[in-house]
């Protein structure tokens, strides 16, 4: 289960979503928007205090019509491929558009180039591949280093320092693939190592760095520290953070880039689900949603994890049990798949069908990774406005759904 969180539910201000959201249509995500303010807010300060840069990683949050609510905290975007750089540059114009790729293809670069400002290569092949056409468009260019550091516990599927990893380059790597003339080419190195973590993690790959990178280090003039750092989670130790961005700025003398996802949108968005039926297998209840894990949640599966539920308290994750009296179901989506389970829950009294259920921490790796499998459709997107107006911003169909597919 990921790590608590600020209460999931906050930006509700006290209010019931079981008539804040009773008139939607489900499966509905809701984005909030004073939750991202705070969020930005928390950012922003942390830039003021130590000088360092916080982009977006688009790959967590991407919902553009919220990005004018983020922009002023931020310094920028940063992008996975061509399409989250020319969404950055679009839709944060004047800001910075920073893009790592594993591998660029050929026939995008130069589409690239017209977006991006700072462009990470993953090996020193891909450098010498494409760094000196970045170079002749005045790009600032990056490696992606392995440092070798893994600290992920139960998360091993987002370890890119797993042994074998393709992401990043290694020491190793380094000293049989870097020439005088790479080298050159570089005006600053990338890492990022890290998933839902606090600073503890990154002060131990910070030590990594420094152990396998240090020596080129202060040839850069910038640093940049990846994203998986949980920053707006009550409980995040920032005074860390502040130290490992101080000491490199002291060590090296490099500008420091944090480029965070999660913590750009934490807690800032509702999945809004109603239950369709009700049954019984043994001793298990089950209650059949409107919203699968599969379609609509994917990383609880991936992770996987246990979705906060409003008014109601996971009963089998960790050992954890329900208080006496609670009404335990285990709740699954309508698709085929069996595993579509999101988890089991306990509730103060019985459900019934057509109750609505609202799950918290949904801006996150949703909207962005949401699927149509066995032609589920695609939840609607709304805005909770600050001053509390639900506003639709996108809506799908089956249209949407027939049209991934062909002509």
């Amino acid at each position: 289960m990921r790590p608590d969180a600020r209460p999931p539910f906050a930006g509700l201000a006290g209010r019931d979503p079981r008539a804040l959201f009773s008139a939607l249509p489900t499966p509905c995500y809701v984005l909030d928007e004073a939750a991202l303010r705070k969020n930005g807010e928390i950012l922003r300060d942390l830039a003021k205090r130590t000088g360092c840069r916080v982009l977006l990683a688009q790959k967590a949050f991407s919902n553009f019509n919220l990005y004018p609510v983020l922009a002023p905290y931020l310094a920028g975007t940063e992008a996975s491929g061509l399409f989250e750089a020319r969404l950055g540059a679009e839709e944060m114009p004047g800001k910075e558009v920073h893009v790592f790729c594993a591998a660029y293809r050929e026939e995008e670069f130069a589409d690239i180039l017209r977006y991006a400002d700072h462009i990470v290569f993953n090996s020193p092949r891909q450098l010498a591949k494409f760094g000196p056409a970045a170079r002749r468009a005045g790009k600032s260019l990056g490696l992606r280093l392995n440092p070798e550091c893994s600290t992920q516990g139960t998360h091993e599927i987002y370890d890119p320092c797993a042994p074998g990893s393709r992401l990043g380059t290694t020491r190793a790597q380094w000293d049989a693939q870097m020439t005088p003339e790479l080298l050159n080419l570089l005006d600053g190195l990338h890492f990022h190592t890290l998933c839902e973590q606090d600073s503890d993690a990154l002060e131990q790959t910070l030590e990594a760095v420094a152990a396998r990178f240090g020596d080129v280090l202060p040839r850069m003039q910038w640093l940049n520290f990846g994203g998986g750092h949980h920053i707006t989670r009550p409980g995040y130790d920032l005074e860390r953070l502040v130290r490992c961005i101080r000491r490199a700025q002291a060590e090296w003398g490099v500008t420091v880039y944090l480029e965070p996802g999660e913590a750009c949108a934490l807690n800032a968005g509702y999945l809004a689900s109603r239950v369709l039926d009700v049954l019984q297998n043994g001793e298990t209840r089950i209650a059949v949603l409107d919203a699968s894990a599969a379609c609509h949640m994917p990383d609880v599966l991936e992770m996987p994890y246990r979705p906060p539920l409003y008014g109601a308290e996971a009963a089998d994750d960790a050992g954890a049990e329900p208080r006496p009296g609670c009404e335990v179901y285990r709740l699954a989506g309508p698709t085929c798949l069996a595993g579509d389970v999101i988890g089991d829950y306990g509730f103060d009294a019985p459900l019934a069908e057509g109750d609505l259920l609202l799950f918290g921490d949904m801006a996150i790796y949703t909207t962005c990774k949401n699927n149509t499998f066995n032609g589920m459709p695609l939840p609607a997107i709304y805005a909770l406005r600050e001053g509390g107006a639900l506003e639709p911003l996108r809506t799908f169909g089956y249209e949407d759904f027939k049209t991934r597919l062909g002509t």
